[in-house]
């Protein structure tokens, strides 16, 4: 018997197309459970490396009730769960 399961796959509402998805949800609330069910890892990993750009430029401190906030509505307009505009970061793309 083999150990390794196939992936889940999962619509990406953020990429458009079946990739496979998260291993279990990031949250523990409604949305995280809505994430799990229409975001992929790969998008996942995208939101991942994005956050820490909301991290540094508003010093989040994920540790406080507060932070936690601002990140779960980040997280919600990032993948379009929510109507808004993102916060702006001060990160701007390298010069090519």
């Amino acid at each position: 018997m083999s150990d390794k399961q196939e992936p889940r796959m999962v619509q990406c509402r953020k990429l458009g197309k079946l990739l496979p998805g998260l291993k279990r949800p990031p949250y523990r609330n409604e949305l995280g459970q809505r994430i799990y069910e229409e975001v992929s890892q790969e998008a996942w990993d995208q939101w991942l490396k994005d956050s820490v750009k909301f991290i540094n430029t508003y010093r989040v401190d994920l540790a406080s009730p507060e932070g936690q906030k601002f990140m779960l509505k980040q997280t919600a307009i990032y993948f379009g769960y929510e109507q808004g505009e993102a916060a702006q970061t001060a990160w701007t793309p390298p010069k090519t």
